[in-house]
């Protein structure tokens, strides 16, 4: 991601300045765009995980169906989800946090509390908050946790589907972003004498630095409405 926001922002500071001075200027621009990638990063893992989470709480439904034990039903889940994901994801770190966690006698109530603490995702404290509901209350286990699976499961499912909706224009989207870099590269290799006017001068600075701001600002409002929260 740095080596992305670095190459970006110097592409930036070449096109629309010719300086390796503006380099300085462009600091917080580096600084915004690094954050973005920063941010997408964590929503794609965050995406993979409520994936993952909702295969394990199916997992532990099915497992409570068939007369397991919560504890053990925790302990099946992990074993079938071995069998689906490698030790580097991150539902096979929490899955063997949890078995460890209950060989040594820890509650089961407190061992989705820490789960949920860790992760820090909605869907995950909503569960836990049900879980440990039910558990300290005697409701039917079975029924609330394949009710709130089922709920957790319907909501994980809609946002793929927007989220596969919006790749396309995700897509698109890129590649706009990418038209005004290529058109002044263009310019500035088939037209130099056209273009050299606005360099090195404070009128082609201002110029080039009005350009730039309208750019930034379409790219943010692009970027905004491809962002949709379920």
């Amino acid at each position: 991601m740095m080596i992305k926001a670095s190459f970006v922002t110097g592409m930036t500071a070449w096109l629309y300045y010719r300086s390796a001075w503006a380099l300085a200027g462009l600091l917080p621009v580096w600084r915004w765009y690094y954050k973005g990638l920063e941010k997408e990063c964590i929503s794609r893992k965050e995406r993979d995980f409520q994936l993952q989470f909702k295969e394990m709480i199916q997992a532990v439904s099915s497992a409570l169906g068939t007369g397991y034990s919560i504890e053990n039903a925790i302990k099946e889940s992990q074993k079938e989800l071995k069998l689906l994901y490698s030790d580097k994801e991150p539902i096979t770190r929490e899955l063997t946090i949890l078995v460890r966690q209950l060989r040594v006698q820890i509650p089961v109530e407190q061992v989705m509390e820490e789960l949920a603490e860790r992760v820090q995702l909605e869907d995950v404290w909503n569960f836990a908050a049900v879980f440990v509901t039910a558990k300290r209350s005697g409701g039917d286990m079975i029924a609330i946790i394949k009710n709130t699976a089922n709920q957790i499961g319907d909501k994980i499912d809609v946002r793929r589907e927007i989220q596969t909706i919006l790749a396309a224009k995700r897509y698109e989207f890129k590649v706009m972003s990418a038209v005004p870099y290529v058109i002044i590269a263009y310019m500035g290799l088939s037209f130099p004498e056209f273009m050299t006017c606005l360099y090195g001068n404070i009128i082609g600075i201002g110029v080039m630095t009005v350009c730039l701001g309208i750019y930034m600002a379409a790219y943010y409002l692009g970027v905004r409405l491809t962002e949709i929260e379920v």
